[in-house]
């Protein structure tokens, strides 16, 4: 059968480091504050000339340079963004022309913080269908844009940043062995709409808005909504816990993470986090966070990764793949 391999993987970030104690002359905070609810220390935050295309831009030349490929053996891109460079042409499509690239198609994809698990399952859907061969996946963000400066339960959780996948078709016996995609599954429920959700938007508010959420309520859903996808993914593979060599969640909360991974019996020790130095970079946070672990040979070829997310909606979702 037809899987969707990783090929290659690129990571880029802001220059600028925003550090907890940078906010505290921001908002009533402090980092002790910061540390101790979310395990976040520091984010990279977008500066003048800096947008969601320019970062998903860099991630991408670094994924396609891993791969050995250029931008003239790729059928498709998919940017997962909730931040896009502007209402449309879709920012997939500005990214494709920065790339150069003036065949195939682009467009953009919208589950917020479990986009790039979104985008992932589409992109192996198109491969597996036959509609395209290769087909970068970007996650890309620049949150900082639609941050309340004013409002300390938020400002004080996001960053900006992209990464990105390059995946291919390759032949694949149909067991768990094989390398790629191995399962993947997505939910959404939006009777949670809002408990997390940017207040403005072109058919309401004419204005780009500002990112609002009940922190206790996200909680609350988070590790119950992980644990269904991820038993899910077990259920449909015959995989466990025990047989998982990388868990990449969504970066939102370390103590989300750490309480997802003990619900399932995941080791700390498997659990790959980021959140402290990046930062809830939304759609650009698993891609980011894959990209370290492999650059620095944590993930290796023939690894077991498990991803997740749970976003704004809700959305949440679940890839198994063999790196």
């Amino acid at each position: 059968m037809i899987r969707s391999v990783v090929r290659g993987f690129g990571a880029h970030l802001p220059d600028r480091i925003m550090k907890n104690s940078d906010l505290e002359g921001v908002v009533e905070t402090s980092d002790e504050w910061i540390v101790q609810r979310t395990g976040i220390r520091q984010r990279h935050i977008a500066g003048e000339g800096e947008t969601t295309a320019s970062l998903g831009e860099m991630a991408a030349r670094q994924a396609l340079e891993r791969a050995n490929m250029t931008p003239a053996d790729i059928d498709l891109i998919i940017c997962a963004t909730s931040t896009p460079d502007n209402t449309f042409p879709a920012t997939a499509v500005n990214i494709q022309n920065r790339l150069g690239m003036h065949h195939g198609a682009a467009f953009d994809l919208q589950a917020v913080c479990s986009g790039f698990i979104f985008a992932v399952t589409t992109a192996d859907s198109y491969i597996k269908s036959g509609l395209a061969k290769r087909v970068l996946v970007i996650g890309a963000e620049t949150f900082s844009r639609i941050l309340d400066w004013n409002d300390r339960t938020t400002c004080v959780l996001f960053g900006d940043g992209a990464g990105a996948i390059v995946l291919e078709a390759a032949e694949g016996e149909g067991t768990t062995a094989d390398r790629g995609v191995l399962t993947a599954h997505l939910r959404s429920d939006g009777a949670h709409r809002d408990k997390l959700y940017v207040d403005g938007g072109p058919s309401t508010t004419g204005t780009v808005g500002h990112l609002r959420m009940q922190g206790r309520e996200v909680f609350k859903h988070a590790v119950g909504m992980i644990t269904d996808v991820i038993e899910a993914a077990y259920a449909a593979t015959g995989i466990g816990s025990e047989d998982i060599d990388w868990f990449v969640p969504h970066q939102a909360n370390r103590r989300i993470i750490d309480a997802s991974a003990r619900k399932l019996g995941i080791d700390d020790s498997k659990v790959v986090v980021t959140v402290d130095h990046h930062g809830n970079t939304s759609a650009a946070s698993i891609p980011l966070a894959l990209a370290e672990a492999a650059s620095d040979g944590r993930i290796k070829q023939g690894d077991l990764v498990l991803l997740e997310a749970m976003g704004g909606g809700f959305t949440w979702g679940s890839v198994l793949l063999r790196w």
